[in-house]
């Protein structure tokens, strides 16, 4: 059986923006849960969530391009920055086409969805963007970090609710045993704490 080993870890979450500040965080006991400060929860029955707070997009993706993506994108691309920067792999020419994306999203875009649903609602079909769909699906995930990275191998998104990461980890694990890649870029990213997804969850 072909050894599969970790060679760069990245994270962006509650706790820190980072494998280190997220580890001294946990280590030090601290909670990443609070008042939800995206959006006024006081009519919903729980007014907590693990927010990440201090993160600037801007940082990891260009300021154009921000505007472009839905946030579970920007954790994404900040994430795989970590973990490239991490390993000090370089994906050439002779490894690109061995070279995969795994990355796993419960529910994609959901915040464009719902800020494009309501510009629908008030100003009709003219006032949704062009980039609304390429925002919104899961798949954009993993394909705008093939294309920074150079990888043109296998490119997938799992969506299994909140085993989608775990589940592309996974896939990711066999596709290096099986032989189809020799390398895989693997996690994936949520940015769900919105009205509707809260209510959703608080039903």
């Amino acid at each position: 059986m072909r050894r599969v080993v970790v060679t760069g870890l990245g994270a962006v979450t509650p706790l820190g923006v980072g494998v280190g500040p997220t580890w001294e965080a946990l280590l030090a006991g601290r909670s990443g849960v609070g008042r939800i400060t995206k959006f006024d929860p006081a009519d919903f029955p729980t007014t907590i969530a693990a927010e990440v707070n201090g993160f600037v997009p801007e940082d990891f993706v260009d300021k154009k391009e921000v505007k472009r993506m839905d946030p579970f994108i920007h954790l994404a691309m900040a994430s795989a920055d970590f973990a490239m920067t991490d390993s000090g792999l370089t994906i050439d020419e002779d490894l690109a086409e061995r070279a995969g994306v795994y990355m796993g999203s419960g529910l994609g875009g959901l915040s464009t969805l719902e800020r494009y649903h309501q510009a629908y609602l008030e100003d009709g079909v003219r006032k949704i963007s062009p980039f609304f769909i390429p925002m919104l699906i899961s798949n954009l995930a993993p394909g705008h970090i093939a294309i920074r990275y150079g990888a043109k191998g296998p490119n997938i998104t799992t969506s299994t609710a909140c085993s989608a990461s775990s589940h592309a980890i996974g896939e990711s694990l066999l596709a290096i045993r099986r032989g189809v890649c020799d390398v895989v870029i693997a996690g994936g990213s949520e940015a769900t704490i919105t009205p509707m997804a809260l209510g959703g969850f608080c039903a």
